[in-house]
């Protein structure tokens, strides 16, 4: 390996003296040139490391990503953090290896994920000019953040997070791919365990955050929607006197979110702002309002949509974004892949695959309910996952809610959609006998599988009843991969990533 950064006049992300106080660490080559450190990405996979990567090896519950750091140095690995937990064979190992290698860094530490936080936090604060801006939320996060970033990027240098890279490794590892030229930071927080959003919130320490809703996403993890939205308003920890906070004004936990909140506190909704007023809400088509008097359509479907635009607008409002520069973002919001993607040919598909919790499945029925079409209306509603002890309490919910939804046919698909097919026949039998003709004549379909045989399964259930125009609903977590059924009904492919 050549020295890359003289040869090419690269300045690395952080220098050694910056990295090893970041972390803690110990570089544990004797004779390793300061002058020869850089890295200039960061990654916890071997397979995406390039030319001057820093890898980071995670230790998980059932593997050790000390293993791939072989496979990281022949790729290219300029920097490697080694954690004192690993196996003392391996550790043994990279200290032999770091004796005689002059041209990689290894770095011991106590623990690489906290190591990854702690220089990703170090990074930030390279940075100190930076609008630091961050959304979490039950569910609703990543179309805010996106819908967020193209109102923002009508008056800002914005770097934003890909797609939904928001855990405890994805948020720093975002962080990463700032830059001088950026303006503002926009980074998307999730969680699914204890002071995840403490934690992620230490690295970026956000002056502005956005709460979508507090509902019940990891409900079976954090046990209650009160530990919920004590976890999710960690987010406004480092808020100071300068920022502020943006709360939903109709969520129940809105008076608890804005308590100890030291910036401003900033309440969107429906009639919030007297500057925002609903024009027309189209349904699938989406919704029509304006700003300061100027028209404007998102394109999204539904009203928790709109409400998620709300957040974003409020936010724009605050750093001075104009009606002008707010309608350019939200007219040229482009697609989001399985996230209320409307597709339209034979039949009519809305296709929401990204993810599932009570709160999202309701309002996609409601919308769903709510939508005037000629034709049937059929929903083919996937496993809401990561429910823990609630699972079938929620799923039993969300069968008797999909039967009152104006369908024609429910396809339950998956081993927990059981429970929410055995609560929709109970009482589709149940209403048989009191005559109520429109909810004992739903057609119910229970497949209690996810795999391909299964996918056929709901694609030949779909083909077999439905006739043009009609409006199909597919609606569960990612892990169900309800996007498959699309090219088995001859529309396209669903979303990949």
């Amino acid at each position: 390996m050549t020295d890359a950064r003289s040869a090419e006049n690269i300045e690395s992300l952080l220098k050694l003296s910056e990295t090893l106080e970041a972390v803690g660490g110990v570089l544990l080559n004797q004779d390793f040139d300061s002058e020869n450190f850089c890295f200039t990405s960061v990654v916890t996979d071997s397979r995406l490391v390039r030319e001057n990567s820093l890898f980071v090896p995670l230790i998980g519950e059932f593997q050790d990503g000390h293993s791939y750091v072989p496979k990281a140095l022949e790729n290219g690995a300029s920097v490697v953090f080694i954690s004192k937990k690993t196996s003392k064979n391996l550790l043994d190992g990279f200290k032999n290896e770091a004796a005689h290698n002059k041209k990689v860094a290894f770095i011991l530490v106590e623990n690489t994920m906290r190591a990854l936080q702690m220089a990703a936090a170090a990074y930030v604060r390279k940075f100190p000019r930076l609008i630091r801006c961050a959304v979490t939320g039950s569910s609703g996060k990543t179309t805010t953040k996106e819908i967020t970033a193209s109102i923002l990027r009508q008056k800002f240098s914005v770097i934003a997070t890909k797609g939904n890279f928001n855990s405890e490794t994805g948020l720093p590892l975002s962080v990463f791919n700032i830059r001088p030229e950026h303006e503002l930071g926009l980074f998307e927080m999730g969680m699914n365990r204890v002071n995840e959003i403490g934690e992620i919130a230490e690295v970026f320490k956000p002056n502005y955050a956005i709460i979508t809703n507090i509902g019940t996403a990891h409900i079976g993890i954090l046990g209650s929607r009160q530990n919920i939205a004590s976890e999710k308003k960690k987010i406004f920890n480092y808020i100071d006197s300068f920022g502020a906070a943006f709360i939903p004004k109709e969520d129940d936990f809105a008076s608890f979110l804005e308590k100890g909140v030291k910036g401003k506190v900033v309440k969107y909704g429906l009639d919030a702002d007297p500057g925002v007023k609903l024009v027309v809400d189209e349904g699938l088509a989406g919704t029509v309002f304006t700003v300061d008097g100027l028209l404007m359509r998102l394109s999204l479907p539904g009203k928790y949509n709109f409400l998620n635009a709300l957040g974003a607008i409020a936010l724009a409002k605050e750093l001075g974004c104009t009606a002008e520069q707010i309608k350019a973002g939200i007219e040229s919001l482009k697609p989001l892949g399985g996230r209320s993607t409307l597709k339209k040919g034979k039949y009519t598909v809305l296709e929401d695959c990204y993810n599932a919790n009570p709160d999202s499945m309701e309002k996609a029925l409601d919308l769903c309910a709510d939508t005037k079409i000629e034709g049937k209306k059929i929903y083919v509603l996937g496993d809401m996952l990561e429910l823990g002890e609630e699972s079938e309490a929620a799923h039993s919910k969300i069968g008797e809610k999909a039967l009152h939804s104006d369908a024609d046919m429910i396809v339950f698909f998956g081993f927990e959609m059981n429970y929410a097919f055995e609560k929709a026949v109970s009482i589709a039998q149940k209403k048989s006998s009191l005559a109520d003709e429109k909810i004992s004549s739903v057609r119910l379909i229970y497949i209690g599988n996810k795999d391909e045989s299964a996918v056929e399964d709901a694609a030949k259930e779909i083909l077999d009843f439905a006739e043009n125009g009609d409006l199909i609903l597919l609606k569960g977590s990612r892990g169900m991969g309800l996007e498959r059924i699309l090219p088995k009904i001859g529309m396209g492919e669903g979303v990949s990533s």
